[in-house]
C-alpha cells in the first residue's frame, strides 16, 4: 500500500462531462503514469493490469498527488522477479525527488534502494545503519539474511 503525504484535487465538477476531457486532471495523471512506467498501458482498465502493474499504478496514484513524502508499505509484495525489478527501477529513479520510507521484506529491493536501513525483529530495532553496515551485522545475518549471504 502506498500513501501520499497530502491530497490534491482539480476538476471542473461537471457531472455530465467526460473525465477524458479534463486536461487539468489528465496531464498530471499521465505524467505520473510515465514516472511509474505505465504510460503505454494508460488506456488499459486497471482490472486488466497484472499484479505488478497494479502495484505500479498505486505508486502512480500517489505520485499524481505530488507528495512531499512517500510511505511505501511492501511495494514488492506479490510481484514476480521481473515486476519487482521494474518497481525497484522506478523507485530508484525517484530517489532525491522527495523522501521515501520503505517497509519491505524483499532484501534485494531493500539493498538496491535504501540509504539507511533499520532492521526490526519482534517490533524492536535489531540493527540500524548503511546497507553495508547492516549487511555485515552478524545479528542481522542470523535473523534475516541467513543463506543469502553465502
Amino acid at each position: 500500500m502506498i500513501w501520499a503525504s497530502e491530497w490534491r484535487f482539480v476538476s471542473s465538477f461537471s457531472f455530465f462531462g467526460r473525465a477524458a476531457d479534463e486536461e487539468a486532471l489528465n496531464m498530471p495523471a499521465y505524467a505520473a503514469l510515465m514516472q511509474a512506467g505505465l504510460a503505454e498501458r494508460a488506456a488499459v482498465p486497471a482490472g486488466e493490469l497484472s499484479h505488478g502493474e497494479k502495484r505500479a499504478l498505486e505508486l502512480a496514484i500517489a505520485l499524481a498527488m505530488e507528495p512531499k513524502l512517500l510511505l511505501l508499505d511492501e511495494p514488492m509484495a506479490g510481484t514476480g522477479r521481473e515486476e519487482g525489478e521494474r518497481i525497484v527501477a522506478v523507485l530508484r529513479s525517484l530517489k532525491g525527488h522527495f523522501p521515501m520510507v520503505l517497509v519491505e521484506h524483499d532484501m534485494h529491493a531493500v539493498f538496491a534502494l535504501a540509504d539507511r536501513i533499520s532492521v526490526l525483529i519482534y517490533g524492536r530495532i535489531l540493527a540500524s545503519g548503511t546497507p553495508a553496515e547492516v549487511r555485515a551485522d552478524p545479528a542481522v545475518i542470523t535473523a534475516y539474511l541467513g543463506d543469502e549471504m553465502e
